[in-house]
C-alpha cells in the first residue's frame, strides 16, 4: 500500500513542512503503517495506536535529539521510530528492531526503556545535564496514566519540581495500562478529565482579550490575579502544580491542532510543566479500541477481521490461575495479588470468584509485595504473581519485609526464563540469583502442570516465603520413561557416565538428549535449597552438565558445583547458562544460541564420551 507522505519523511524534522491537513493524512498513514507491521509479527499495539498524534505533534513542535523524548515503559514508541527513520518491519523479530526504545538502534532513543515509571527521573537527569551544560533544549517525558500509579513516578515529581529545568511532562492518559487502571491516582485523573471547561473557558477569555489594545493593558494583568480563583473553582487542588509544575490540561490528545498548541506553550514556559491528555487505546483501529487489553501486546493477526492467526493455547499462566482457584475454594485465607498483570499471570478467574480475596495494585511491584507481607502478618495466605522481570524492582521488600522476619508469602514468578521478542527489559534471567540470595528461601521451579500445582500446594502448607517459578510456555511432552515420579525431583539413570542436571521447561530437551545419548537425567523440582541427597547422587558421575535458564553468577548451577565440590566430586562439571542480556528474537533461537537446545545437550555429552 503507498503511503506517499510517510514515503517522503527522511528525517524527523520533514514533517515540520507539512501543514494541518497534511498531519492529519500523515496520522492515519501512520496508524495503517503500524497495523500492517504488528499484525504480521506481533508487538504492542493498542497502546501505539493511541499515541500516534502525539508523537506526531512532538516532533512538529520539537527538534529530537537535541530536544530528547524519554517514553515511559516505551510500548508507544513505533510511531516514533518509524519517523526517524526506521523500518518496523520484522519489529521483535531477530534482527528487526527492539519493541522498546533502543540507543543503539538511533540517536533519537536517548534512553532504553521497558519498565514503567522510569521516565520523568531519566528526563530530570537529562535536563539537569543540559542545564549544566547551558544548553536551553527541552526533555520530554512522556508517561502514561497506567504508570504513574508507580513510585519512582512520585519520587521524581518531587524532585522535579523545584529545579527550574526544561522539563515537559507529557501525561498521556488513556484509563489503561495493560488491564484498565485502578487506584486512587486513576479516580484523581478521572476527577480531572470531567473538568476540562476550565481550560476551554481560559483560552476563549485569553483571546478575547488580547484582540483589544485597551483590555489587555488594563484588565487581562487583574486577571491574572484572580487565575486561582477559577482553578480552585474546577480543581479545589491541583496535586502536579503541589509537587512544583505548570499544569496544562485536560486536552485532547487527538486533536492535532491543540496538541501543537499546547505543547508549544510549554515549551516557552522554561520551568517543569505537565500536559495533561486525553487519548484512546487503540484508536482508530475498531478490534483494539473496542478490546485494548486484547490488543496491548498481540500474537501475529489478521488485520481485516482482528482475529489472532493462532489462538493462545494452554498455558504455565492459565494453569497457575486454576491451581490458585482451586486451592482458594479449600482454604478462605489465600489470596492474590497483582501490579496491573491480572490477565498477563493468569488470575482473570480468580479475580472474578473472589472479589474480596484479590487485590490489584497498579503498577506498584514494591508496594505490592511488602502489601503481601502485609496480608501475611494479619493471618491470611497472599500469593503475588508478577513477572520474572518486574519482580526485579520488589527485591528490597523480599529481603527486608518479606524474609528478616519470615512471612507466609508465596511468589508466583511468571515469564521465568527466556521470553522472546520482549527482549533484553523482559527476560526472566536474574530471579534465580535474586531469590537465591536471601536467607530462607524456597524456590520451586516446575516443569509440567501437574508438578506446578504440587509446588503451589505445598508452598501453601508451609511456613515461609516460597517462589514458584514457571515459564512463559506451554506444557510439553517427554519420552514415557522421563515421566514424573517424586515430588521435589526425579532421578532417572542412563547407561553411561554422564549426568545431566536441569529444572523446568528445559527437562525435555534433557529428557530427549538423554533417550539418544544413554546419559543420565537428575530433574530438579525443588531447586533451592539444594537437598544432599542430590549431591550423593550426582558425585559419583564423571562428567556432569548443568543447563539453566539464568545468568551463571548465582545461578542453581553455580550453588550446585560449589556443593558438589565441598563433598569430593573429582569429576568434570559444565556450566551452561544465559550469558549476558538475551536480545530480542524467539525462544528457540535463544535457547540454541545459549546451548541450552537438545542438539546442544546431545553435543555435550558425545563429545565427553570421546
Amino acid at each position: 500500500m503507498k503511503r506517499p507522505l510517510l514515503e517522503s519523511i527522511k528525517l524527523a524534522s520533514d514533517i515540520k513542512k507539512l501543514n494541518m491537513d497534511q498531519l492529519e493524512e500523515l496520522c492515519k498513514e501512520l496508524r495503517d503503517e503500524i497495523i500492517e507491521k504488528v499484525s504480521e509479527t506481533g508487538g504492542h499495539l493498542a497502546s501505539n495506536l493511541g499515541a500516534v498524534e502525539l508523537t506526531v505533534a512532538l516532533h512538529y513542535v520539537f527538534d529530537s535529539p537535541n530536544d530528547p523524548i524519554i517514553w515511559d515503559v516505551g510500548h508507544q514508541c513505533y510511531a516514533h521510530k518509524i519517523l526517524t527513520g526506521r523500518d518496523i518491519t520484522g519489529i521483535r523479530t531477530e534482527n528487526g528492531l527492539s519493541g522498546f526504545p533502543k540507543s543503539a538502534e538511533s540517536e533519537h532513543d536517548l534512553f532504553v526503556a521497558g519498565h514503567a515509571s522510569t521516565s520523568i527521573s531519566a528526563a530530570l537527569g537529562i535536563a539537569q545535564a543540559k542545564k549544566i551544560k547551558n544548553d536551553d533544549h527541552s526533555v520530554i517525558a512522556v508517561v502514561g496514566d497506567g504508570a504513574s500509579s508507580g513510585g519512582m513516578i512520585f519520587e521524581a515529581m518531587n524532585n522535579a519540581g523545584r529545579s527550574m529545568t526544561n522539563l515537559i511532562v507529557v501525561l498521556n492518559d488513556n484509563e489503561m495500562s495493560i488491564s484498565p487502571n485502578v487506584g486512587a491516582m486513576a479516580k484523581y485523573l478521572a476527577d480531572i478529565r470531567s473538568k476540562e471547561g476550565y481550560f476551554k473557558i481560559k483560552d476563549n477569555v485569553r483571546h478575547t482579550f488580547e484582540k483589544s489594545m485597551v483590555l489587555r493593558k488594563t484588565v487581562l494583568p487583574a486577571l491574572r490575579t484572580v487565575k486561582t480563583f477559577f482553578k480552585d473553582m474546577f480543581y479545589s487542588s491541583n496535586t502536579f502544580e503541589h509537587f512544583g509544575f505548570m499544569y496544562l490540561g485536560p486536552i485532547d490528545g487527538h486533536n492535532l491542532e491543540i496538541l501543537i498548541r499546547t505543547l508549544r506553550r510549554a515549551q516557552h514556559v522554561k520551568r517543569p510543566v505537565l500536559v495533561h491528555i486525553n487519548t484512546l487505546k487503540g484508536k482508530g483501529y475498531e478490534p483494539a479500541e473496542k478490546n485494548p487489553s486484547k490488543f496491548h501486546g498481540v500474537a501475529p493477526f489478521d488485520k481485516n477481521s482482528g482475529e489472532l492467526k493462532k489462538e493462545p493455547g494452554y498455558s504455565f499462566s492459565s494453569a497457575f490461575g486454576d491451581s490458585l482457584c482451586r486451592l482458594a475454594e479449600k482454604d478462605d485465607k489465600i489470596c492474590a495479588i497483582t501490579a496491573a498483570m491480572a490477565d498477563g499471570t493468569g488470575l482473570r478467574d480468580f479475580s472474578e470468584k473472589y472479589p474480596n480475596r484479590f487485590f490489584d495494585v497498579g503498577i506498584a511491584e514494591e508496594h505490592a509485595m511488602t502489601f503481601a507481607a502485609g496480608l501475611a502478618a494479619g493471618g491470611m495466605k497472599p500469593v503475588f504473581a508478577v513477572y520474572s522481570t518486574f519482580l526485579q524492582r520488589a527485591y528490597d521488600q523480599v529481603l527486608h519485609d518479606a524474609s528478616i522476619e519470615p512471612k507466609h508469602v508465596v511468589i508466583g514468578v511468571d515469564r521465568a526464563g527466556i521470553v522472546g521478542g520482549d527482549g533484553e527489559t523482559h527476560q526472566g534471567t536474574f530471579d534465580i540469583p535474586i531469590l537465591t540470595s536471601i536467607p530462607g528461601m524456597t524456590v520451586y521451579s516446575p516443569a509440567n502442570y501437574e508438578e506446578l500445582d504440587d509446588d503451589l500446594s505445598s508452598a501453601f502448607s508451609k511456613d515461609g516465603v516460597f517462589a514458584v517459578r514457571y515459564p512463559r510456555d506451554t506444557e510439553k511432552i517427554v519420552p514415557k520413561k522421563f515421566e514424573r515420579k517424586y515430588s521435589d525431583f526425579d532421578y532417572f539413570e542412563g547407561s553411561n557416565n554422564c549426568l545431566i542436571i536441569t529444572y523446568g521447561r528445559l527437562f525435555v530437551e534433557a529428557a530427549f538428549a538423554a533417550e539418544e545419548t544413554g546419559a543420565s537425567v537428575l530433574k530438579l523440582g525443588k531447586v533451592f535449597p539444594i537437598e544432599h541427597e542430590l549431591i550423593e547422587i550426582a558425585k559419583n558421575y564423571k562428567n556432569i552438565f548443568f543447563f539453566e535458564e539464568s545468568v551463571e553468577y548465582g545461578s542453581i548451577a553455580e550453588h550446585f558445583g560449589t556443593l558438589l565440590y565441598k563433598n569430593g566430586f573429582d569429576g568434570k562439571y559444565s556450566i551452561n547458562c544465559v550469558f549476558g542480556f538475551v536480545p530480542h528474537m524467539n525462544v528457540e533461537k535463544a535457547m540454541k544460541l545459549h546451548g541450552l537446545d537438545r542438539e546442544s545437550m546431545k553435543n555435550a555429552v558425545k563429545e565427553a564420551l570421546k
